[in-house]
């Protein structure tokens, strides 16, 4: 307990309760929860279409539904990427699970904290996860594509300091047909007061992003 009063009063709430943590990750991270379902679903086809020709959009979606998002990494992965966290996860209330799933994780260990959150959103076009896709991207400049993952991946990983504590943060992006996958990785050293390194960072997001795009996979 003594760790945690000296440490910055911004960064002593990532070590409270999970609810309060989950805020305090999602703070680190807004872009993947920049759109609402409430949002999507207003973007939905009003029906005007003849009653004798069906939505061939609909019909040909390649994902109709998330996974279970906190099955979507290994608690292999779990246990390699957030030391001592609960691997059983806690996934994050959704207004519409059939458009949007998230789970997280979080552990402080002695003086090391990790944070790791993955998110399945289903689109109802391949071309509507293409332009939330380009969304994200463009707004985290800086990245990289990432091979070999969906039909598009780009990964980015930032520092940030606040109250002289570093954090850094690596977001993985992926579209596959008309599904995205977002992963969010972040850690800090209370003790040292210094950041993962941007090689740790970028290959563990990296690392969930491809269990999880299995997983979406497996479900369908």
């Amino acid at each position: 307990m003594c760790a945690v009063r000296s440490l910055p009063l911004t960064l002593t709430a990532r070590l409270l309760p999970v609810v309060v943590l989950a805020l305090a990750g999602w703070s680190l991270s807004s872009g993947p929860f920049a759109a609402t379902p409430a949002a999507e679903k207003k973007a939905a086809p009003d029906g005007g279409s003849s009653p004798s020709a069906p939505s061939t959009a609909a019909a040909s979606r390649t994902y109709r539904t998330s996974p279970a998002p906190c099955t979507g990494v290994s608690k292999k992965t779990v246990s390699s990427l957030v030391p001592d966290a609960k691997t059983a996860g806690k996934e994050i209330p959704s207004t519409d699970e059939s458009l949007r799933r998230t789970c997280s994780w979080n552990a402080l260990k002695g003086f090391d904290y990790r944070w790791l959150d993955i998110s399945y959103e289903i689109k109802k076009s391949d071309q509507a996860a293409q332009a939330a896709y380009k969304q994200r991207t463009t707004e985290k400049s800086g990245g990289g594509v990432v091979p070999g993952l969906g039909d598009a991946a780009y990964s980015v990983v930032n520092l940030t300091t606040e109250d002289k504590q570093q954090t850094r943060e690596g977001q993985v992006f992926v579209q596959a047909s008309n599904a995205m996958v977002v992963i969010t990785y972040n850690g800090s050293d209370f003790e040292s007061k210094k950041a993962p390194s941007t090689d740790e960072i970028n290959k563990g997001a990296i690392k969930a992003a491809k269990e999880a795009m299995a997983a979406l996979e497996a479900a369908q």
